[in-house]
Order: structure tokens, then C-alpha cells, then sequence
């Protein structure tokens, strides 16, 4: 196995502060986060989201990368939400320039506008939301720097409709992002 890259003293303070190390799977995914696909199984309640976007966070703490790095998929709205509200503490309280925002139907307009304008580093989304977002003139603009996807609960998705439909759109998101 990879051995994982040093964490960002950053995040390695809000760590130690609350007296947390890293679980296995949680060091792993740093050591595949230059790899193009992984898939992480892991328990309830095992530390997925923060395996998940460990990469993602320790790659974004330097500040130095403007736009949209880290695209989540959940098959619920209610899911993307939660995994925003679970990044902001984190991110908040170890100083991260990172900024995390949901797109779903529930998304003011004034919201998607500015996403569209300035895309957050992080962005949560259903597939039906990504679908519209990837047919919109500005599809090339937001997802151009897209460096990583996070698709949550797939087996909610794969076996459905959805899952052929989230199929073709990271098959889009693969020509916006090579």
C-alpha cells in the first residue's frame, strides 16, 4: 500500500486537539487520492464522509486552488445537506479556505447564479440537479477544474434509472474534465 501523504498541520491540529487519529480506511484513501477511481465500504458510523474528503480537504488547505476541485452525488437532498452541515465544523474550526455548497431544486436562484459565476470548491448535488447543470451554457466554466467525485449511497443509485443516468453524466463530467 501507498503510504499517505503528511496531513496539512491545519488539519492535523483539529485532529490531535479533539484527540482523534485516523482510522485505516481513512489513511488509505489519503494514499489513493492521486488514483483515477476507489471505492470505500466501510460501517456506519466508521468515519466514511471524512475518508471520503480527507483527499479533498488536505489538497484544498493551502488555499491555492480557485474553483470547483470535489463534486458529492447523493441520491437524497436531504443527504447533501447533512454532509454540509458535517464539513463545516471541520472546515470552520481548522481554518480551511474551503467553500462547501449544496445544488438541488431547493437552491434559491440567486444561489445557482452565483455558483454558475464563482463555483465553491466543494459542491453537493443530486444527479437530477447535476443533470441540469451539466446541459447549462456555463457547464465547461464550472466543471473545468474538476479534480474529484464523491457518489454517496450507490447502491441506492446503480440498480435504477438513476444509476444509467449518473452513468452518462460522469461520462460529460470525464469530456468537461479530463
Amino acid at each position: 500500500m501507498d503510504s499517505p501523504p503528511p496531513l496539512p498541520p491545519s488539519i492535523a491540529r483539529y485532529l490531535s486537539a479533539r484527540g482523534w487519529s485516523l482510522h485505516a480506511h481513512q489513511r488509505r484513501m489519503l494514499a489513493l487520492a492521486s488514483h483515477p477511481a476507489c471505492l470505500l465500504v466501510a460501517p456506519t458510523g466508521g468515519g466514511k464522509t471524512l475518508a471520503g474528503f480527507l483527499p479533498t480537504l488536505a489538497e484544498l488547505a493551502d488555499g491555492d486552488h480557485e474553483g470547483l476541485h470535489t463534486l458529492y452525488v447523493s441520491p437524497l437532498k436531504a443527504l447533501a445537506a447533512d454532509i454540509r452541515r458535517n464539513l463545516a465544523r471541520p472546515i470552520e474550526e481548522a481554518g480551511l479556505p474551503i467553500r462547501v455548497e449544496d445544488r438541488t431544486g431547493d437552491t434559491p436562484a440567486s444561489a445557482r447564479a452565483r455558483q454558475r459565476r464563482h463555483p465553491p470548491h466543494i459542491l453537493l448535488t443530486t444527479p437530477e440537479s447535476l443533470a441540469v447543470m451539466l446541459a447549462g451554457p456555463d457547464a465547461a466554466h464550472v466543471f473545468g477544474s474538476l479534480k474529484r467525485v464523491i457518489v454517496d449511497e450507490i447502491h441506492a443509485l446503480a440498480e435504477s434509472k438513476r444509476g444509467e443516468q449518473l452513468s452518462l453524466l460522469l461520462s460529460r463530467l470525464g469530456t468537461l474534465s479530463p
